[in-house]
């Protein structure tokens, strides 16, 4: 994973401004990716710097049973959970930092009952989850899918697989202890993620052990909040890269843009720490921040995503080096999606929207366009539907819109412009969607459940539009189509 010898690199240190040997985990978070570890981990860090704060230590728990959620856990372990934050702005040196407020790593298809163990430790006051979006299982009603396979495994055995299985249990466990209930927060990107993860839970919990899911509703806090930074997936030639640069030996490096920013509603069931102190802000309402960020910053990461991919860029900042790709976010955000938000006091759509193009185009970032289009047919339906809905109720200019989903459309398919095939990681995408979008007829693919409940399918203009981008994609490639597009909307 790199290119610096063992024997010559410096070993991560653990940082100097806490005792971490009188650190215990009040945290147990659930899927630990870079996001989080560039994220909330980072707060938790500063906190723990802070006059009675060691209690919050995070121990982090790997879900998922594959090879590389393996090779993580072995990584982290190995480094006692210890690994270095690189982060870049948009000009000037970068830095960089040993983060040290994962006290403990655990993969839990390996040993789950040690996970359960540690969730039902009295210590432990808090279980915060990023499982993306697809993760809370409910399809585009809202409905918590208890048909899925894992779902339904949890349900009948005592050995859990997902996230909902992990928490209920635990929850069991302190409830028949007289523990007392943790709090339970989803860092996602989700409009109202705390209502959600609710909602998801109590579905479970009640198709289990419905007396235990009252004791829950009843309990438990799920407070919602709402994350941001820019983190990109790190590659062997990253991670070689900034050890390198570095001098260090580091078998898991993150690094991130130097923005960042953690909303949070001030509800929790067992105490928290002082996040306040080092820089989140707590609310009342995070309804507001959630919605310009989902509708501004995700949703233009996808307007970005579909339509680069298919005109053969795979970077973010060399894709906004295209004039045309950076008139489409500027037109969507400053005419689309910013016009119909009601943003937090103090706040300028105009201003946030300038903001995140100039992030963008961060050239020290590169970020992967495939990693932000992954789970699209996920991803689409929270950040985008709102706006599409808007803006066709309202009879407002839909073209932006029509031309991403039908980008996404031809996205499926997993041959660009040029010719060249990228992966596609769509588990959410089914076999009766992949066959709308082989259809002949490319108007057939506004079926596709990913679009379902948007209302776009009942206005003429809207599908003819998208049938008509969708056409020429095929015919003439997403870079012509664009042009056309940004001429023809002046």
């Amino acid at each position: 994973m790199s290119d610096v010898s063992p024997a010559t690199a410096k070993a991560l240190v653990p940082p100097k401004s806490y005792d971490r040997n009188a650190v215990t985990a009040g945290i147990v978070h659930l899927s630990v990716g870079n996001f989080h570890r560039a994220h909330q981990a980072v707060y938790v860090d500063q906190c723990l710097a802070l006059p009675g704060q060691d209690g919050w230590g995070i121990l982090g728990v790997g879900l998922m049973d594959v090879e590389s959620e393996r090779q993580k856990a072995r990584a982290l372990q190995s480094q006692e959970g210890l690994y270095s934050l690189t982060i870049y702005p948009p000009e000037g040196a970068p830095t960089t930092s040993v983060i040290g407020s994962i006290v403990g790593y655990l993969h839990a298809p390996d040993d789950p009952e040690a996970v359960l163990r540690h969730m039902a430790d009295p210590a432990v006051k808090i279980v915060t989850l990023t499982v993306t979006e697809g993760g809370y299982n409910t399809d585009e009603t809202g409905r918590f899918k208890l048909e899925e396979p894992n779902v339904a495994h949890d349900l009948t055995s005592g050995t859990p697989k997902t996230s909902f299985g992990f928490i209920t249990e635990a929850l069991r466990r302190r409830r028949d202890g007289g523990v007392g209930p943790f709090t339970v927060m989803s860092c996602d990107n989700l409009r109202h993620n705390g209502h959600v993860m609710k909602t998801a839970l109590l579905a479970f919990a009640r198709a289990k052990d419905a007396a235990l899911a009252d004791w829950i509703e009843a309990h438990v806090a799920f407070p919602s909040s709402m994350v941001d930074r820019i983190t990109p997936a790190t590659t062997p030639a990253d991670a070689a890269r900034l050890n390198r640069d570095n001098d260090l030996d580091d078998k898991a490096p993150v690094f991130a843009e130097d923005f960042i920013q953690w909303v949070i509603e001030d509800t929790f069931c067992a105490g928290r720490p002082a996040w306040e102190k080092v820089g989140a802000q707590f609310t009342g309402d995070v309804d507001p921040y959630e919605q310009v960020k989902l509708r501004m910053l995700n949703a233009s990461h996808s307007m970005l995503a579909f339509p680069g991919i298919m005109m053969g860029h795979r970077i973010v900042h060399l894709a906004m080096g295209d004039p045309n790709v950076s008139a489409l976010l500027d037109g969507f955000l400053q005419i689309d999606a910013g016009p119909l938000l009601d943003a937090p006091p103090g706040m300028s759509t105009d201003q946030y929207g300038a903001m995140l193009l100039k992030r963008y185009r961060n050239p020290a970032i590169g970020d992967q366009l495939l990693r932000i289009a992954g789970d699209g047919a996920s991803k689409l339906p929270v950040f985008v539907q709102d706006t599409a809905k808007a803006l066709v109720k309202a009879g407002k200019d839909h073209r932006r819109i029509a031309f991403l989903l039908a980008a996404f459309t031809e996205y499926l398919k997993g041959v660009d412009e040029n010719g060249q095939s990228f992966p596609v990681v769509e588990p959410n995408v089914t076999d009766a969607d992949f066959a709308l979008v082989k259809d002949a007829d490319p108007a057939k693919g506004i079926g596709l459940s990913a679009f379902k409940g948007w209302g776009v399918e009942a206005s003429p203009r809207f599908v003819a539009d998208y049938a008509r981008y969708r056409s020429q994609i095929q015919a003439e490639g997403a870079k012509k189509t664009l042009a056309d597009l940004l001429k023809a909307a002046g």
